[in-house]
């Protein structure tokens, strides 16, 4: 469960906005999206090789460094 303290003469649109932060830090909706449907290892792992490729050759072409 998350906890966030309101501190006083705060806006609820801070408060909303650090318990939002939190929630994001978790990973709980992230991990559901991923769950939502079967991946195949091999498919997954697949995606990873075309991720790494995409990102040196960025680092190649333009000296980015991610």
């Amino acid at each position: 469960m998350i906890i966030i303290n309101i501190k006083e003469n705060e806006s609820i649109d801070k408060a909303l906005k650090r318990f939002k932060k939190k929630f994001e830090k978790t990973g709980v909706l992230k991990e559901l999206r991923r769950r939502t449907y079967f991946e195949k290892p091999s498919i997954s792992h697949r995606q990873g090789v075309i991720k790494a490729a995409y990102k040196q050759k960025l680092q190649e072409t333009e000296g980015i460094i991610l």
